[in-house]
């Protein structure tokens, strides 16, 4: 079938095609493959000192949304309390001081399974306060756990 010309002037009109589409979405395609690939490829396993700062940012992070389950699943089993006793404690602290918000981990040093780093944070109350606590994690059923009340 010959192309479609255009009456006045009788050259072939220009029909636009799905071309142009087709070959952005093969690059898009390729490229997300590729980084699919390259994230496959790299290990995308933490260092014991990304775990550790998770860990202190996970805990920190279930008790101010009073969460005794996430509390309990990043805090070591040595420093377990009932879950009355940590939620009445992380009341009255955010009473007093006002939320806790960490700001860093750092000094990390992994002995085996056990590691001390220190945890600097600061209260909502006093944002240019910056506290930095000893803080004590131990690996526990293969994930670092805090293991120890990091409080002032």
């Amino acid at each position: 079938m010959p192309p479609e010309s255009d009456p006045d002037t009788g050259r072939p009109s220009d029909r636009p095609t799905a071309a142009p589409f087709m070959v952005a979405l093969v690059i898009i395609v390729l490229v997300v493959i590729g980084i699919w690939l390259a994230n496959l490829f790299e290990g995308d396993e933490l260092t014991d000192e990304q775990q550790i700062g998770r860990a202190a940012a996970a805990q920190n992070d279930a008790l101010q949304r009073e969460d005794y389950r996430d509390f309990v699943a990043n805090t070591c089993r040595a420093e377990h309390l009932t879950e009355r006793e940590v939620l009445d404690r992380q009341r009255s602290s955010s009473a007093e001081q006002g939320a806790r918000f960490i700001d860093g981990v750092s000094g990390v040093t992994v002995q085996g399974d056990r590691a001390t780093a220190t945890v600097t944070y600061h209260f909502d109350k006093s944002e240019d306060d910056k506290f930095g606590v000893p803080t004590t994690f131990v690996r526990e059923d293969g994930a670092w756990k805090v293991c120890s009340t990091g409080s002032e």
